[in-house]
């Protein structure tokens, strides 16, 4: 494999598993960031063109989230960049259930390379990565979700996934909706996270403006809690209480259990006081 892989996001949940695992096979990979070098910012077309020199493949995800206006028009232009200087795959990581993720994911197929799309709702992560850490941390988990059940989603297996279509033929022009093995409510997320770790974890249910609310007390990025109220109010509906196979179609093996996700965060301490 000559190929250089660009993963986009190289910090995030997903991206920075996605190139760990590409430097486990030895293959080379340029992982962006604001503080990489070079440098790659979102909200500096400047930055763009650089980290695409010399790259065959990218896995391309996008900051905050593809719903916030003005990531259609960020998505057309790296595409066209990405196009110009040879790219030959792009691997995007979509929201699933997101109109606005359905209309970036158009500006990809349409790119005029070879492309594969990851559809994903809520990752199981979010419970022990930066967004509701906290929160198991102090026995609330807050959120405006009623009673909806979601698929809940390892972002291990995300990983695991985009790193084969990146490296096997046999995905070009396939759209993969990525989920978990069976649906739970934020209730029964938050049962087995209790169990596995010990701790006293209840979930909360509050309206989308009382979540806005205590977010930014909490000193959460404006940009963020508006992506995420605006989720909230719309995909948290029961869109996307399905489960799919597709993980198992692309790893041949099935699924990460949530419960699994929970044992394995709980062991590792990061719900530790």
């Amino acid at each position: 494999m000559t190929t250089n892989f660009l993963v986009v996001g190289g910090t995030g949940k997903t991206g920075r598993r996605v190139a760990d695992r590409l430097r486990e096979r030895g293959l080379p990979v340029r992982s962006t960031s604001r503080r990489g070098v070079p440098p790659f910012d979102w909200g500096d077309r400047g930055t763009w063109a650089p980290v695409l020199d010399g790259v065959g493949a990218v896995y391309l995800t996008y900051y905050p989230d593809l719903v916030v206006p003005g990531a259609a028009g960020d998505i057309r232009a790296f595409t066209d960049l990405a196009v110009a200087a040879g790219v030959r795959h792009l691997v995007l990581l979509s929201g699933r259930g997101e109109e606005e993720a359905e209309a970036c994911e158009a500006i990809v197929r349409a790119a005029g390379t070879g492309w594969t799309i990851l559809r994903c709702s809520w990752f199981a992560q979010n419970f022990s990565e930066h967004f509701l850490l906290d929160a198991v941390r102090s026995g609330e988990i807050v959120l405006p979700a009623g009673t909806v059940t979601e698929p809940f989603v390892d972002v291990r297996d995300i990983a695991d996934v985009a790193v084969k279509v990146l490296t096997e033929p046999g995905h070009t022009g396939e759209l993969y909706e990525l989920t978990g093995p069976r649906l739970l409510s934020f209730a029964d997320a938050a049962t087995e996270i209790a169990a596995t770790s010990g701790r006293n974890v209840r979930y909360v249910p509050v309206s989308a403006g009382e979540f806005a609310a205590a977010a930014a007390a909490q000193g959460v990025p404006e940009v963020e809690i508006g992506a995420l109220t605006e989720l909230f109010a719309r995909v948290l509906d029961g869109r996307n209480s399905s489960v799919t196979s597709d993980v198992e179609r692309v790893l041949g093996r099935p699924a990460t259990q949530f419960a699994d996700f929970a044992r394995d965060a709980a062991a590792a301490g990061v719900w530790a006081r």
